[in-house]
């Protein structure tokens, strides 16, 4: 088992930064691919960004490229996500998931445990 907790999420105004992390604990978080995904009010689940165990290798889906960084640091089981330039279409629960493989993935069936979530809202 994997226990993922977020934290990082708040209100910030159009152009800002926040950064959210995703502490994992549990089982050897470091062999684990991790993702980003976030849910709007109304709106289905979508992939947001997602890094491979090694770090190595990172996708984001266009709307956050050039925008996001997903980073992660396995010495201390978390996983970050830097935003900056936050637009209000940001705004929306995000989800840190755990996939169980060295492969990072942009759909959210590939992940085995998921966090609670942190609320991000951007203000115009």
């Amino acid at each position: 088992q994997v226990q993922l907790v977020e934290s990082g999420g708040g209100l910030v105004r159009g152009g800002g930064s926040l950064r959210l992390s995703c502490v994992a604990s549990g089982r050897t978080f470091s062999t684990y691919a991790t993702g980003w995904f976030r849910q709007a009010l109304g709106k289905e689940r979508e992939f947001v960004a997602a890094i491979s165990w090694s770090g190595r290798s990172t996708y984001y889906a266009d709307s956050v490229k050039g925008r996001f960084t997903i980073s992660r640091d396995n010495a201390k089981n978390t996983v970050y996500l830097q935003m900056n330039s936050l637009k209000p279409e940001d705004t929306a629960v995000y989800y840190c998931a755990a996939d169980n493989d060295d492969m990072a993935s942009p759909y959210g069936s590939s992940y085995d445990y998921w966090g609670q979530g942190t609320q991000v809202t951007v203000s115009s």
